[in-house]
């Protein structure tokens, strides 16, 4: 079993947050980019970004990405929340000048359909935002899963990588692969492209509660690793008990080479790699009275 360390609760200016809270409570996805931590608030319209030198006391930068607030009732903002849970990044060139990050809704609901383009300046701090339209992409997918949940994103080489997430009613998890050219066409304008590769992966249980993808990372050398847990909800809308949760990962052919439980069952919804055997992690609790938090994991002995 591994044990995650925290680094720090993700606290942030109260007067920048919406609703005026000294905390994010629902941290979903990261990506490591210009020498600083990115991750989506699901239940938010901002991106949280923080520089990977950063001191304890320093809070989390809020950026917004779609104007207006959502409403204070949490029933209600679950309802009309965009629900971000993937974030990718991409250099220089890719799809402009200067490297920008992909935000994507879960696709769970209609209205999670919608993504973010963010330019980042060259201090990597957010600035141009666009908005993507997730409809086309997604369509294909809603086709072979009935209960549609993209929980996590990730590029390697020339493939960009999209993680569908199991529940206890939908106990199927995948990875549906995509050319990067042409994903990058889309970014740009062109027709959403197929995906040339679904394949699907078993993450076995904790008890009756299947473990389900919540995002993943490229792995230095080849392959991925990647962050689950078992939610006990049966559909991709209800919230529910954590009843385990874990790190694995896969070789770069989808053969997974590792799973490990990680102590005390945190709700991660986050991974990133920041150097050989150390992974970051951010946590989502569902509870707006608990900050999300950063977590610091070394797995050195993770298989080649």
């Amino acid at each position: 079993m591994l044990v995650p360390v925290l680094l720090r609760e993700l606290r942030v200016d109260a007067g920048m947050h919406p609703r005026g809270q000294h905390h994010l409570s629902a941290a979903s996805a990261l990506a490591i980019a210009l020498g600083h931590l990115y991750f989506v608030a699901d239940d938010e319209h901002h991106l949280g970004c923080l520089p990977l030198d950063a001191s304890m006391t320093e809070p989390v930068g809020l950026h917004r990405l779609a104007a207006g607030d959502l409403p204070p009732d949490p029933a209600a903002r679950k309802r009309r929340k965009p629900d971000l849970e993937a974030l990718l990044a991409f250099g220089p060139g890719a799809v402009a000048a200067r490297p920008v990050l992909l935000a994507l809704g879960s696709g769970s609901r209609p209205n999670r359909e919608r993504g973010f383009l963010v330019e980042l300046d060259a201090a990597g701090l957010p600035q141009a935002v666009r908005d993507v339209d997730l409809a086309r992409l997604y369509a294909p997918l809603r086709d072979r899963f009935a209960d549609l949940n993209i929980e996590g994103a990730f590029a390697t080489g020339a493939t960009v990588h999209l993680l569908q997430r199991a529940n206890a009613g939908a106990p199927r998890n995948a990875c549906i692969r995509y050319p990067l050219p042409a994903f990058l066409a889309w970014l740009a304008g062109a027709a959403a492209p197929p995906a040339f590769d679904v394949t699907e992966h078993a993450l076995g249980s904790a008890g009756d509660v299947p473990y389900g993808f919540t995002d993943a990372a490229a792995w230095p050398g080849g392959g991925w690793v990647f962050s689950a847990v078992a939610e006990a909800t049966t559909d991709s809308y209800r919230d529910g008990a954590c009843a385990g949760s874990m790190v694995g990962r896969m070789s770069a052919s989808g053969d997974l080479l590792a799973l490990e439980p990680l102590a005390g069952a945190p709700k991660v919804e986050g991974v990133a790699v920041r150097g050989p055997g150390r992974l970051l992690l951010v946590t989502d609790a569902d509870d707006p009275a608990r900050p999300s938090q950063l977590l610091g994991l070394d797995w050195p002995a993770a298989p080649a």
